[in-house]
């Protein structure tokens, strides 16, 4: 499983949201040898390019060839929490284990 973080230019904010996504999968003690995690700007981000899309709101219009049932819509960008819930939802959605804290 791919999950792509993406912000407008690809290099601060989408960065910072992958960092987040890996730390919540270890503190979520998530086998992540089959989950790959990367980020990217708005024009690279295609259909095939993840099986998940982590965007912020503001860019929904810039993302919406995406799939929108694999497209997480972030309100916050710094909400851990917010990104800790969306991130289990695809743990789940996938049947992958992982343990709540």
């Amino acid at each position: 499983m791919k999950i792509l973080a993406v912000c407008q230019s690809g290099l601060g904010t989408s960065f910072m949201v992958q960092m987040n996504i890996q730390a919540i999968l270890k503190a979520e003690k998530v086998d992540t040898s089959g989950i790959e995690l990367d980020h990217s700007d708005v024009g690279s981000a295609t259909a095939d390019a993840a099986d998940y899309f982590f965007v912020e709101s503001t860019l929904a219009d810039a993302v919406a060839s995406l799939p929108k049932d694999r497209t997480v819509l972030l309100k916050s960008l710094i909400d851990k929490e917010e990104t800790k819930a969306h991130v289990n939802d695809i743990l789940d959605k996938e049947g992958i284990q992982y343990t709540a804290e």
